[in-house]
């Protein structure tokens, strides 16, 4: 038999095999194309979570399966529906988003689902009922960390409110679940709010003009979605003692955890502000690896598996009883326990530490700082 017509044969084969299962030959050799689309991408946590997506889309056991595609919409809800609707133009499997509004984009959802396309939001959230939401409860992480510094200052003082990104339903809801429990306390005042955008710098822009009309003895505690680090290091600035602290509820940077280790404890690669300060903490975040899980959870989906509609994940929560400090970051380390990184292993004190899911054995210290899966 000649070679051209061996390869003739098993194309033919190929193609019954194919054919056998409901696809075309060439349907069985392609990839999934799934996009992710992102809004807001000016902090830290948003590069993570994409590193962490790319890293999903590169582990062995996707690899092969899909096509990653990457757009950033920036803070404008138009410019991402009109994302949205290019995507499903270009032939869209799947869509994995971070939505700027969880209403604003419903009806481009509608229409891309109308065409087959699965759609999962990762922390943030979509209210379209086709759409596949993977996100904390964030009401609870209001409501906790509110509760936390309520107690701290025993019901009394005046706290400052750095807020997030407005619009989204991550914003919306932890502030709203805040505030309803500092309205419970009368002699609870927030004496000053801004709008943080989840940035460690802005909360220090937004933080220096507070204090522009008042100063920190003025303050007693701390509410901040992003911040706590930053708000730290600018007390040490102003001369305040590690032990003058003021209780701070937010955000899971290492920065921040870092700060929340027994002041002496001896972290290779610490330096002030970014060292154990024994910081009254507590520490919370949504996590990360949820655009991860998402695309994790779109390919189960393409592929016919019974996905529910609203993944909710557990809300990661660290305090000074519970912090832990991992010694090399391994996956196995963080399956254990630790909930923080030596700052010689994360140069940045705004990344987020709360990296760690058993439903993602797939990704890990290295994913979340540089996009490559654990082997």
């Amino acid at each position: 038999m000649g070679i051209g017509l061996k390869v003739r044969r098993l194309t033919l084969l190929v193609g019954i095999a194919a054919c056998a299962l409901g696809l075309s030959a060439a349907e069985a050799a392609e990839k999934h194309k799934i996009f992710l689309s992102m809004s807001f991408i000016g902090n830290d946590w948003q590069a993570e979570a994409a590193n962490m997506v790319k890293a999903m889309a590169a582990h062995k056991s996707l690899a092969d399966k899909v096509d990653l595609r990457v757009q950033v919409a920036g803070p404008n809800a138009q410019r991402q529906i009109q994302q949205i609707n290019a995507m499903v133009q270009a032939g869209a499997e799947a869509i994995v988003i971070f939505p700027i509004s969880p209403t604003a984009l419903n009806q481009v959802v509608k229409n891309a689902c109308d065409k087959g396309v699965k759609v999962f939001a990762y922390d943030a959230e979509i209210t379209e009922p086709c759409a596949y939401n993977v996100h904390i409860d964030q009401e609870e992480a209001g409501r906790v960390t509110a509760e936390w510094l309520v107690k701290k200052l025993n019901g009394k003082g005046n706290i400052i409110a750095v807020t997030g990104v407005p619009g989204t339903s991550v914003d919306d809801l932890r502030t709203k679940a805040a505030k309803e429990v500092f309205a419970k306390y009368p002699d609870i005042k927030i004496v000053g709010e801004a709008v943080g955008m989840w940035s460690q710098a802005v909360a220090r822009t937004e933080l220096s003009k507070i204090l522009a009309t008042r100063s920190w003895s003025d303050i007693n505690g701390l509410w901040m979605q992003v911040g706590c680090f930053t708000a730290n290091s600018m007390q040490l600035e102003a001369g305040k003692k590690t032990s003058e602290l003021l209780p701070c509820a937010g955000e899971g940077s290492n920065g921040g955890r870092i700060q929340m280790l027994p002041e002496g404890t001896e972290v290779e690669g610490s330096a002030s502000p970014y060292a154990p300060l024994g910081a009254s903490r507590i520490s919370y975040a949504s996590p990360p690896y949820s655009g991860a899980l998402a695309l994790k959870l779109a390919v189960e989906a393409i592929e016919g598996k019974d996905v529910p509609k609203k993944t909710i994940l557990p809300l990661p929560v660290v305090t000074n009883e519970s912090i832990k400090l991992c010694d090399e970051g391994t996956w196995a380390e963080m399956e254990a326990g630790c909930n923080a990184f030596k700052p010689s292993l994360v140069s940045n004190p705004g990344w987020f530490a709360s990296i760690f899911s058993d439903q993602t054995p797939e990704i890990g210290l290295s994913a979340a700082l540089v996009g490559q899966p654990e082997n």
